[in-house]
């Protein structure tokens, strides 16, 4: 497939860059800074900030689908949706975050007592863009929440999938390896399971 990534250089988007080359695809880095890319084999590299939906969408075109792996509070994605629309690509998948999910019915994470305050100016924008991309209903959108902790880790292709409910392990632990959560992306990206659909994982 040919698949755009946006945000390709950062911790999980670089994962996922890496998982989709492992398997074969054919991505388009979309960066800042393409200084910060190394040549690689099966990668086409673009420089483009998202706020230019016009360049953007000329990036996008015949793409089969498009990857968004950005901070929320440094930017609006809704010019994704906008350039995807130009460029007629229908299929956007979005590395969301985990303060949305619920840990009980009804209450997220973010809202839940100790709930770091230094991590809210960064969470919140995320639970936003999962507000906004919810009422999303001309592409074929999926948000992939992690869990709450994740970090480099191993690759193991063993975990669990959920829907807005916070997954934990039999240790009470809530946790992804950003490998394992790349897996997770790709699976998506090539046999779509949660269109228009938040789906989260964890172990």
């Amino acid at each position: 497939m040919k698949i755009a990534l946006i945000g390709a250089t950062g911790n999980i988007g670089a994962k996922i860059l890496n998982e989709a080359l492992e398997r074969g695809h054919q991505v388009t880095a979309i960066v800042r800074d393409v200084s910060k890319l190394q040549k690689r084999d099966g990668v086409r590299s673009a420089q483009c900030d998202i706020a230019d939906e016009e360049r953007l969408a000329d990036i996008l075109l015949g793409h089969d689908a498009v990857i968004v792996s950005v901070k929320y509070n440094s930017c609006n994605v809704d010019h994704v949706y906008a350039a995807c629309r130009q460029a007629g690509v229908k299929r956007v998948l979005v590395v969301g975050g985990a303060a949305s999910l619920e840990v009980e019915p009804g209450v997220m994470l973010i809202d839940t007592p100790g709930f770091p305050e230094e991590i809210k100016s960064e969470a919140a924008p995320a639970v936003d863009a999962l507000e906004r991309i919810r009422k999303v209903d001309d592409l074929d959108w999926s948000y992939l929440s992690p869990s709450i902790i994740i970090a480099p880790g191993e690759r193991t292709g063993k975990f669990r999938l959920g829907k807005d409910e916070l997954l934990k392990d039999a240790n009470g632990d809530s946790r992804i390896s950003q490998e394992d959560f790349a897996v997770a992306m790709l699976d998506e990206v090539e046999k779509p399971q949660h269109i228009r659909q938040r789906f989260t994982v964890g172990y």
